[in-house]
This record gives structure tokens, C-alpha cells and sequence, in this order.
């Protein structure tokens, strides 16, 4: 999201356009951005909020259009070069300020900032939108609120489109303002604009990173603004039409949309665009609307709302490190972010703006641009490196040690290094699960899974397969086969059950999981596995996978119990042991607001808290469940390891314990945690690794 210079009305005539600044749009910006940190506070109260970048898109379209018309240029080096001066001076300053502050903050509180630090400084080329497509992100996930340049991937696709944008205003000749060039325009961008809704559209249900972060499939909301704008230069009854419409009807139905669920997306998206282009035309004098637009506090947030846009998701994503979010902080959350805003507009948006424009010296302000971008980056990348002397709270080598305390060897140490890069290389995660370091399909061969079942030939291995929670697992069952002498292999798909059979899992991502070909990883698995190799399953464990309910009680799958059973009669034909690590607890929104902050939780040693399983459907059968998993498996001789009885006393289990946090989202268990039962599943590892 950006906002762009003054905004222009056009007064048609046929061979000029003239312009004025229109203060609503300045309001409706604000309207925009209030949608947006109303979203990003609390998704309950404002569902699909979100939208309102779709709104800024609309405005950015018609804003550059508009001012684009009204200016004359010599020839085209003069009227590109201008374009770019004017988006560098809007855009580049408050970014860089804000990246580069916003790095060294979240470094305080982050354990491990890598992520996010390599979001922010890609952020400033305007690449942080292929970089969350790339690593196939779920903007609507947990996990991203705690980055603070997430939201930096709007900007990526407003530059992108700025890119274009030039070419498409000179070479149809409405940039040099030719008899026909509104026309060649209109037509240009109108058959761009349905190419690229059809896609959005087509994306949006087979590869949604793509859909959403993606400037192609984004370019027909920037491109409503400018067929808004050309047609009423090219058809005045366009203009007269749309200025019969109720500005407050379209006002009151965009509200409407933004309580869309996130499931009516597409829909909700499409609603808002065009509304939004509505509302840019009939939005007069005269109108309540319009009153309620222009009111001067209103179009002050508006002017400020780049700003805005760019300091409230820092605030949030490190208040979640911190104290979190809760009924009192909003307040102050609410006026750090105004106070940032204000000074980043008025010291640094405005003053650099004001600057005078000097065609002889534009080449120089683009380069000079183009430095300060440059060193922003190396900075920015150099507190990268540093983060981990600039983390205020406990380092990430004493949460590895709680595996093998007192003191973790030095050959353990590496061996956890070791594990960890091979599980970077080793998430077969489809595309569409939007997983982390995803490999589609094409790159998933049999080489690769030999490599990450089976990297030491010659000598025994603990392979860990299973989901994102296998992943987590990594440290702690790397550190016990280093500790017993074995090698360590591992592959995993986040929402994915490898290698069991899809079969097993009932929910509607489970047939994109078969990107992978689970019978070419099964069949390595159990014909490639040797003697003495002991193979750990860990899994997402809930009601709406693995369960079958009668009358209320919960029972093992037959598909899930059959799958377990086949793949250890496999293994043990291969003479190869089978252990399965049950589930933990997961949590309820209420339990996960409470452990905001590991960096937090480390100022409040004594603060232990627990939450009532009970009180969420879900966890209250693991339980049972966790007994009939150990009856399966001792009447079909494999292991089952329950973790309930480290993490939980009998009515209780903890989220917090001497400060520390057992959950890093509301599925996964951190360091620590796993800590709690990594002595319990050693001894359980290393009774099999001697059994006979």
C-alpha cells in the first residue's frame, strides 16, 4: 500500500484535462487504513478489514493516472524519468527509516529474526512480495503477525506495477497527450485488466500465494482507478451516470463486505474494487459522504496514512513479542502508532516532497535513490548478522542445551546444526500448502528422499518423518541419535501425513498433498530402511483427522490404525524398529493471546500459568485417545510414546512454566517444552536401539 501524491479531478474537455485536489480521497484513504489496523488488531471484529489495501490499489490507480494527465513532458526520457523522481521521493525515505528502525527493534525481542530481518531489507526493492510467495506464505496465518515486514508485500506490488505503468501512459500516447491516446489507453488497459481478474480469479483457487501477493494478478485493482479516470474523460455520461449512485449506499455496502469471511475472498475482493471505483465517482459536493470525507481530521489521517500503513504493523507484530495485545494496551499501541506516523510524515514524507524538481537533475535524485536503497539494504543485512548480540532475552544455545542438560556436547551441538540443515533441504511441502521452503513436485525425485532418509550409508539411522511437527522435532531427535551413536534422516510436509497414506487425513488439503508421490517415498522408506534402524512418526493429531466419533467417544481411525499397523509390518520386515510420538494439547484463541511473548514471559520468572483442556472439544479426547493409541500398538508390537503426562497434570497443562513458554503458535511446542519429555524419549529411543 503506498499513497500518491495530491489527488487530481479531471474536468473533461476535449483537448484538455485540467485538475484539482480532491480532499475526499484523502479521507477515503483514512477510511482505508483504519479498515486495515482494525483487521490487524483483532480479525474477529472487522473479518475481511483487510481489504482495505484493495482500496488503496483503486486510489494509487486513479491518483497516478490523474496526475500523470495533467502534466506535460518534452519527450519520453523526460516524462519517465520525472514519473520515477516523484515515486522515489514519496516512497523511498519513510521506508528506509522505518526498515531500518523496525530491524534493530524486532532483534531485541526475537530469538531468531532471520525471516523477518530478510523480508525487511528485500522490502526496500520491492521484492518482499516475491519473497512471501516464494516461501509460499498464508498471509492469514499466525505465524505472520509476528513479522514486522509482512505487510511490506503491498508496496513490493505497487513498485512492480510502477514499473509498468510508464510505458503503457507514453506508448499509447496518453502521456503525450495525442488526439487518440485516452482511447489507446482505455483499451490497453482494459483487455490487461480482464486478463489479469480472469487470473487472480484462476489462482486464487489453485495457487493462493500467487493470487494474493503477486503483481499480475493484483494489476486489474490498480487499473479500476485508471479505467475510472479515463472514462470519464472519454464519455462524460460515465461520470453523470455514476454521480446518480448514493455515495453513503456504496460507503455502507463496503462496510458490509469487510464482515466477509476470509472464505469469501475472491468475491469480497472483486465487491470492494468496484465499489471503491464507484465510490471515486460519485463522491461530490454536497453529499454527506463527501462532508464526512473532507472533515480535516479525517483527511489528515488520510495524508498520514502511508505512514500509518507502515509503523501500525511494526507496532503490533512487536507488541505480540512483548506484552501482547490486549484490552488495555490497545490505547497505547493506538497512539505509538499515530506518534510515529505524524513524525514520519512531517519529518521525513514531507520535507523530502517539498523539494524542488529540476529536470537537469533528476538523473541524480534517481541515483541518489538508488544509494540510498543500496546502503539501506547493507545495513540492514548487517543487523541482520548482529542480531544475535542485540536479543535481549535468553539465547537460542541454552533452549539446545535444555536437551542434554546440564551441558550439551560440542559433537551433539553439531550434529543438531547438521539435522537442521538437512530438515531446510528436506520439506517436501506441497506449493499449495503454502509451507516454508516448499519443493513442488518436479524437485521432489528419489534422490532427494534417499538423501534425506538416508544421508550416512554406513551407518544406523533414526529417520523422523511426519508433518510441521516432525519439523519441530528435529533438535531434539537429532541430539538423542547423536547421543546413541546413530545417524539422523528426516523428511516432512507441512499439513501433509508422510508417509502415510493420504487416505488417512480427512480434511480438503489432503489431495494436494499428492504433489508428493506418497508411494514413491513409502516405498523407499520401507525397502531402503536397514536393520537396526528405528523410524519416529510425529504427527498433527486432532478430531478432524485421525478421529471417529460414535456417540461421542472418540476412537482411532480405521484408515489411521490400519496405516500405522502396515507401515510397521513393513519396517519390521526390514528388521527396523517403529515408534510414534503422540500428540500435545493445542490451543484456544484465549490460551494463545496469553503467551504472547517468550521475550516477555523471560521478566516474569516466577509468572507459571496453565490452561483447562477441558474446555476445548478437541483436547479433551487426547486423553482418550492417547490410551487406545497404546493399546494398538502393544497388541501390534510398535511403540507409542504419549507426551500428555510431561506437559499436563491431570487437569491441567501448562502454557508458561518458570517464565518460559511451552507453545510457539497455538499447535507447536517450543525448545523448551520438548524438553520436558526429551529424558522420557531418550530412554524409550535407546531401549529400542537395544532390543534385539
Amino acid at each position: 500500500m503506498s499513497a500518491a501524491a495530491n489527488p487530481v479531478q479531471a474536468l473533461h474537455k476535449p483537448t484538455q484535462i485540467k485538475s484539482k485536489y480532491r480532499p475526499e480521497i484523502d479521507g477515503l484513504r483514512a477510511f482505508a487504513v483504519v479498515a486495515v489496523i482494525i483487521n490487524h488488531f483483532n480479525k474477529d471484529l472487522l473479518p475481511s478489514g483487510y481489504l482495505g489495501v484493495d482500496i488503496f490499489f483503486v486510489i494509487s490507480g486513479y491518483v497516478i493516472i490523474s496526475s500523470l494527465a495533467a502534466r506535460k513532458s518534452k519527450n519520453f526520457l523526460d516524462f519517465v524519468t520525472g514519473f520515477y523522481e516523484r515515486r522515489i521521493k514519496r516512497l523511498v525515505p519513510a521506508l528506509v527509516v522505518f526498515v531500518l528502525i523496525t530491524s534493530v527493534l524486532i532483534s531485541l525481542f526475537n530469538p531468531d529474526p532471520g525471516g523477518a530481518l530478510g523480508l525487511g531489507w528485500k522490502s526496500l526493492s520491492g521484492l518482499s512480495n516475491i519473497s512471501l510467495y516464494r516461501s509460499s506464505t498464508d498471509y492469514f496465518a499466525q505465524s505472520t503477525e509476528l513479522n514486522p515486514f509482512t505487510h511490506t508485500w503491498s508496496l513490493g506490488v505497487e513498485e512492480q506495477f510502477y514499473l509498468l505503468f510508464p510505458f503503457l501512459i507514453w506508448f499509447s500516447g496518453f502521456g503525450q497527450q495525442t488526439a487518440k491516446g485516452a482511447r489507446n489507453l482505455f483499451f490497453l488497459i482494459g483487455a490487461l485488466t480482464i486478463a489479469s481478474l480472469i487470473g487472480f480469479i484462476y489462482l486464487y483457487e489453485v495457487n493462493q500465494p500467487a493470487a494474493y501477493f503477486l503483481m499480475p494478478p493484483r494489476f486489474w485493482e490498480m487499473a479500476a482507478g485508471c479505467l475510472i479516470f479515463i472514462g470519464f474523460h472519454k464519455r462524460a455520461r460515465i461520470e453523470q451516470a455514476l454521480e446518480q449512485v448514493p455515495p453513503l449506499l456504496v460507503l455502507t455496502t463496503m462496510v458490509g463486505v469487510m464482515f466477509l469471511p476470509v472464505s469469501a475472498a475472491v468475491p469480497a475482493t472483486i465487491g470492494i474494487v468496484v465499489l471503491s471505483a464507484i465510490l471515486i465517482a460519485c463522491l461530490k459536493q454536497g453529499t454527506a459522504a463527501y462532508e464526512f470525507f473532507t472533515f480535516k481530521k479525517i483527511t489528515y489521517v488520510g495524508l498520514i496514512s502511508y505512514s500509518l500503513y507502515l509503523w501500525h504493523w511494526a507496532v503490533l507484530s512487536i507488541s505480540r513479542w512483548t506484552i501482547g495485545i490486549h484490552w488495555w494496551s490497545v490505547p497505547l499501541q493506538i497512539g505509538l502508532m499515530l506518534i510515529l506516523a505524524i513524525c514520519s510524515y512531517k519529518w521525513i514524507e514531507m520535507p523530502i516532497r517539498a523539494l524542488p524538481s529540476q529536470v537537469n537533475k533528476r538523473f541524480a535524485t534517481i541515483a541518489l535513490g538508488g544509494v540510498l536503497v543500496a546502503l539501506s539494504t547493507l545495513m540492514a543485512r548487517g543487523i541482520q548478522v548482529a542480531s544475535n548480540t542485540l536479543y535481549t532475552g535468553e539465547a537460542n544455545i541454552e533452549s539446545l542445551q535444555s536437551f542434554n542438560a546440564p551441558i550439551i556436547s560440542e559433537k551433539t551441538l553439531k550434529a543438531i546444526n547438521r539435522a537442521r540443515e538437512l530438515s531446510r533441504r528436506c520439506n517436501i511441502t506441497p506449493h499449495h500448502l503454502r509451507g516454508k521452503d516448499y519443493r513442488p513436485k518436479p524437485f521432489v525425485t528419489e534422490s532427494l528422499i534417499e538423501q534425506c532418509l538416508f544421508p550416512k550409508s554406513s551407518q544406523r539411522q533414526i529417520i523422523l518423518v511426519g508433518d510441521s511437527f516432525a519439523s519441530m522435532s528435529t533438535p531434539s531427535i537429532a541430539a538423542i541419535a547423536s547421543d546413541l551413536g546413530y545417524g539422523f534422516g528426516t523428511i516432512y510436509g507441512y499439513g501433509c501425513p508422510y508417509p502415510l497414506p493420504f487416505a488417512t487425513v480427512k480434511h480438503a488439503k489432503s489431495s494436494k498433498c499428492a504433489e508428493v508421490d506418497e508411494n514413491l517415498l513409502y516405498r523407499l522408506l520401507t525397502t531402503r530402511v536397514r536393520g537396526g534402524d528405528i523410524v519416529v512418526l510425529r504427527l498433527y493429531l486432532s478430531k478432524a483427522q485421525y478421529l471417529d466419533y460414535s456417540p461421542g467417544i472418540p476412537e482411532v481411525s480405521d484408515a489411521y490404525n490400519d496405516a500405522l499397523n502396515s507401515l510397521h509390518l513393513r519396517l519390521a520386515k526390514r528388521k527396523a524398529k517403529f515408534l510414534v510420538i503422540g500428540a500435545n494439547p493445542t490451543l484456544d484463541d484465549s490460551s494463545v493471546s496469553a503467551i504472547s511473548s517468550q521475550w516477555f514471559n523471560q521478566l516474569q520468572i516466577k509468572n507459571n500459568m496453565t490452561f483447562d483442556p477441558s474446555s476445548k472439544k478437541e483436547s479433551k479426547q487426547y486423553l482418550e485417545f492417547d490410551k487406545r493409541l497404546e493399546h494398538i500398538s502393544r497388541a501390534n508390537g510398535w511403540e507409542y510414546f504419549p507426551t500428555r503426562g510431561f506437559l499436563c497434570s491431570r487437569s491441567e497443562c501448562f502454557l508458561r512454566l518458570s517464565g518460559k513458554s511451552f507453545y510457539s503458535d497455538a499447535h507447536h511446542l517450543t525448545d523448551f517444552a520438548m524438553s520436558r519429555y526429551f529424558g522420557g524419549l531418550k530412554m524409550r529411543l535407546q531401549l529400542l536401539a537395544k532390543a534385539e
